[in-house]
């Protein structure tokens, strides 16, 4: 992999589409190598702060050069993000971690890829976002797409997931869809699949993993960690894995190198 350099972009957009909630278009040549499920790390114009912020790949249009970031103000950083109008600068290193294996490459040992695969898409909270360019580029024809996202209360983005696949809600005060969380919206509407993929909070995927492990589903799941220098120097952000870690030695695994995305089965949550 050629060394990631430092790039500045352009903003071209931005809105809040829910309560603390923004989404950000901006022009960058990380468009051109960007997947489903990897990220950018953000810098802040502030230089008293160095270490830059995660931020999840949205929607990626290569035609335009262009990403789209929706994320939630959880600091002084995302604040700073949230006042940028079209025409700013902002500097970005991407694109960052793995992404999810799709169109085939998600087939693992001892699993027959089926003809067409029912497959989960699960979201959660600011887990909703990457889900939306996963629903995108997987494939008509091999995927029958069950796309069940997670509030607490406002929704955002479900115009467009309903473009990309079923949509089903779960909202934790009941004002939209089921009552309750993802696990619930599958059970009140009875789903089952094949395959799961799956980004959001960890209580959220320990759930996942759980129901994918019962059920003898391969799941693919995408973790949130808070990471310092997002190239995987730093260890800052590991989980415990099965297998032994070639750079640290260990059973961990370097969340924003290795992954984020990972095969449920092979990690500990």
């Amino acid at each position: 992999m050629d060394k990631l350099k430092k790039e500045q972009g352009t903003v071209l957009a931005q809105e809040m589409i829910a309560t603390d909630i923004y989404s950000m278009w901006i022009e960058t040549s990380v468009a051109q190598t960007a997947k489903p499920g990897q990220f950018i790390s953000v810098y802040t114009k502030n230089a008293s702060k160095l270490l830059p912020r995660p931020i999840s790949i949205c929607e990626i249009d290569r035609s335009q050069n262009r990403l789209r970031m929706v994320y939630r103000i959880a600091g002084e950083g995302t604040a700073e993000f949230a006042t940028y109008q079209q025409g700013d600068s902002i500097a970005i290193l991407g694109p960052l971690g793995n992404g999810y294996p799709i169109n085939g490459d998600e087939d693992v040992a001892g699993v027959a890829s089926a003809n067409q695969k029912r497959v989960f898409l699960f979201g959660g909270g600011i887990g909703i976002p990457p889900i939306l360019e996963l629903a995108k580029q997987l494939d008509d024809n091999r995927y029958q797409k069950q796309i069940v996202v997670g509030y607490r209360d406002k929704l955002f983005l479900t115009d467009e997931l309903r473009q990309n696949g079923t949509l089903y809600i779960a909202t934790e005060d009941g004002s939209a869809g089921t009552k309750g969380n993802i696990m619930d919206a599958i059970k009140e509407h009875a789903l089952t699949a094949d395959l799961i993929y799956a980004c959001g909070p960890t209580p959220m995927l320990r759930a996942v993993k759980q129901y994918a492990e019962e059920n003898q589903i391969p799941a693919w799941i995408s973790m949130e960690e808070r990471m310092a220098c997002g190239v995987g120097a730093c260890l800052g952000c590991v989980c415990k894995t099965k297998d032994v870690d070639e750079h640290s030695q260990v059973h961990n695994k370097r969340i924003c190198k290795d992954g984020p995305v990972f095969l449920a089965e092979e990690v500990t949550l």
